[in-house]
């Protein structure tokens, strides 16, 4: 299916805040997950926490800190496709800013915020799915979602009016992070020992987008998610996360992972083009948010990705007889029309595209 048909929704959009704000004491049919998909499902909070990286160490004047450090991402990018970086140089005012300009937002009247109201065609605004299949099993999320790279389609006219400073953060902010997550990048590229820009090119004309969640309280979060188990499609993500509620877990063999996020930290994750890109070397790794009878919650995540008509292919310097190419070319376009239509199923996107000589291969699995 074309995003082109993807004009308007299959049926009518239900703000899950106004859900929870109703009083109810059970989710309606539509929220509630299959047995296997439950949080409580091979839910595992005793293993080890995902790696946490001190990003400022990359420029010790101390070579064996710099080369540890480096180690630790490669490490993090194989093992677990997931890290939390702290001193990262963005700054710590600016990150609870856009905190809580986004707090503000979802506060306001529905009516407000439907003014936003988006489609399926691009995505862009405030909305409660993903996904246009009919009759689909719904996450209990409100979100907004907005362009910000390349700059011929950024619109800040598109972004929130309110609060009065949404915009003004949400431009220094955007950024802030696709510097960042430059850096990120070159670190990659020079970790799988391609040249130091090998991933940026790749990509490609700068692109970049970013999603404010809203997860409200839940009256059943034992039934229910607030995102579905999914990788991302794109690059890389930066996750800015509510240091004071969980939420975010990620799969780590048969196993979910409980990832607690550190004060002024971001959590980092790799998208599927890094483990098309890297040839399987990299890996995007599933991951899922639970919610909260108690607690609302807030994350913003910044996707960095390649250009949408951008073919994303293993690198050649990654490709040997031990190693042959795993995945076909394909246009990130191309690519993430599959969620756009589907809405979010695991990893069975990228999975799906290996190529017949590796269908067997158990090594991302």
């Amino acid at each position: 299916m074309s995003t082109k048909t993807l004009q308007t929704w299959p049926e009518p959009v239900i703000s899950v805040q106004t859900l929870s704000e109703s009083g109810v004491n059970t989710i309606p049919n539509r929220y509630i997950k299959p047995m296997h998909d439950r949080p409580d499902a091979l839910a595992d909070d005793t293993l080890t926490a995902i790696p946490v990286v001190n990003l400022s160490h990359i420029f010790s004047d101390d070579s064996s800190v710099r080369g540890d450090t480096m180690r630790m991402i490669d490490k993090a990018c194989r093992e677990w496709g997931f890290f939390q970086v702290v001193d990262h140089g963005v700054s710590h005012e600016l990150m609870g800013r856009m905190l809580g300009s986004w707090r503000e937002f979802f506060k306001l009247p529905v009516e407000v915020k439907q003014v936003h109201a988006n489609s399926p065609a691009t995505y862009e605004g405030y909305g409660s799915r993903v996904g246009v299949e009919k009759e689909a099993v719904l996450d209990w999320c409100d979100y907004f979602y907005l362009h910000f790279y390349p700059r011929s389609v950024r619109d800040p006219s598109k972004w929130p009016s309110l609060p009065a400073s949404c915009r003004e953060v949400l431009a220094e902010y955007g950024e802030a992070l696709a510097d960042l997550s430059g850096r990120l990048m070159t670190i990659f590229s020079s970790n799988l020992g391609l040249t130091q820009g090998y991933l940026l090119e790749a990509f490609g004309e700068r692109s970049a987008c970013l999603r404010a969640n809203f997860y409200p309280k839940c009256p059943q979060p034992n039934l229910t998610l607030g995102l579905s188990p999914h990788s991302d499609p794109g690059g890389l993500t930066l996750l800015l996360a509510d240091p004071t509620v969980a939420g975010l877990q990620i799969r780590k063999g048969n196993n979910w992972v409980t990832v607690r996020p550190l004060p002024n930290a971001f959590i980092v994750n790799l998208g599927d083009q890094i483990q098309l890109l890297s040839n399987g070397i990299y890996r995007s790794v599933e991951h899922r948010t639970t919610v909260h009878s108690e607690h609302e919650r807030i994350s913003i995540a910044f996707f960095y990705n390649p250009e949408g008509d951008a073919l994303v292919q293993p690198a050649n310097e990654l490709v040997t007889d031990q190693r042959p190419a795993r995945y076909p070319a394909m246009t990130f376009n191309e690519y993430r029309s599959f969620i756009r239509c589907k809405g979010l199923r695991g990893k069975s996107q990228v999975e799906s595209l290996k190529l017949p000589n590796q269908l067997r291969s158990t090594s991302l699995t």
